[in-house]
């Protein structure tokens, strides 16, 4: 049996980048494809900040919908966009390895503002609560849209900066040469990562696509998702992670963080532990967020994000 395996995605530049990325390795392992473009409310929708439109996967959504409905047999996400816990019927069928984790701040060629007041453009909550926690007399103001869109409105006005995942710029080669690594920023859980998800009753798709895995990758994301997901975070609140398995000693790192939404409240927990205790570490990392003043700060980032 040879069908062809029909991949949805989101008509973004990015996203057709990504799509595009799983059709050639499927082609060169002799598989046969075919791209469908689907637009997402998320990406329609560009005047309401993320956590307003009221559902995590807010881009995930609609192809979700166009494969349980038999019209695509994969969808390719940024992995950072997709909701912990995925519908009923839809399983994850590969991570692809992982690109730059870095967020960047691309700049106007000036830095002073660093040190006075700024103002900054970010339409993550989590960048915002991150860059106002070190930044606190700085303003951030709210920027969606694809990565296009958002470099153009940071073109078309006066912010001095706005934040990006480094990944997504350099894989539609529009990384500006005025840019300067946050390497003190934690970032999105999964960020940096392609997920592909499938049917799960799809056998032919599953063993195919289950081919691209990367296991480092998808250990690392396992890690910073069931951390995100413990806290219960959805795709919203202020939560930073980063897992990174460090062979001289085969160890994982962690690293995770969460915010209160104006960046004055600050939780961290790092750890190392060897690899083979992999498989509890974001859980234990959160839970111990959680009993030292987490739990009531994720209490109050409930009440303020349904406001």
């Amino acid at each position: 049996m040879s069908k062809v395996i029909r991949i949805g995605t989101r008509d973004s530049e990015l996203a057709l980048w990504q799509a595009h990325t799983v059709q050639k390795k499927l082609n060169d392992l002799g598989y046969k494809t075919e791209i469908i473009a689907v637009k997402s409310d998320g990406d329609v929708i560009l005047d309401k900040p993320l956590y307003e439109l009221g559902i995590t996967g807010i881009f995930t959504k609609t192809l979700d919908i166009a494969m349980i409905n038999g019209k695509v047999d994969i969808a390719v996400h940024s992995m950072k966009d997709v909701p912990t816990a995925l519908p009923q019927g839809i399983v994850q069928a590969a991570v692809l390895e992982r690109a730059n984790t870095l967020d960047i701040l691309v700049h106007k060629g000036n830095l002073d503002f660093l040190n006075a007041n700024g103002t900054i453009a970010s339409g993550s909550l989590r960048r915002k609560a991150q860059w106002l926690n070190k930044y606190p007399t700085h303003i951030v103001e709210d920027l969606r849209g694809n990565v296009n869109t958002r470099m153009q409105k940071l073109k078309d006005n006066n912010w001095n900066g706005a934040i990006f995942a480094a990944a997504g710029l350099e894989r539609i080669k529009l990384k500006p040469t005025e840019f300067i690594d946050l390497d003190w920023m934690v970032p999105a859980p999964a960020q940096g990562a392609m997920l592909v998800v499938a049917m799960q009753d799809d056998e032919y798709v599953l063993d195919a696509v289950g081919q691209l895995n990367h296991l480092e990758t998808e250990i690392a994301t396992y890690i910073e998702r069931q951390f995100l997901r413990t806290l219960e975070g959805g795709c919203t609140a202020p939560i930073g992670a980063i897992a990174k398995y460090n062979e001289a000693d085969d160890t994982m790192s962690f690293k995770g963080t969460l915010h209160s939404l104006d960046g004055k409240q600050k939780f961290e927990v790092e750890k190392n532990v060897p690899l083979i205790e992999w498989k509890k570490l974001g859980f234990f990392a959160a839970k111990e967020i959680l009993e030292n003043g987490g739990a009531a700060l994720m209490t109050e980032l409930r009440a303020q994000l349904k406001k």
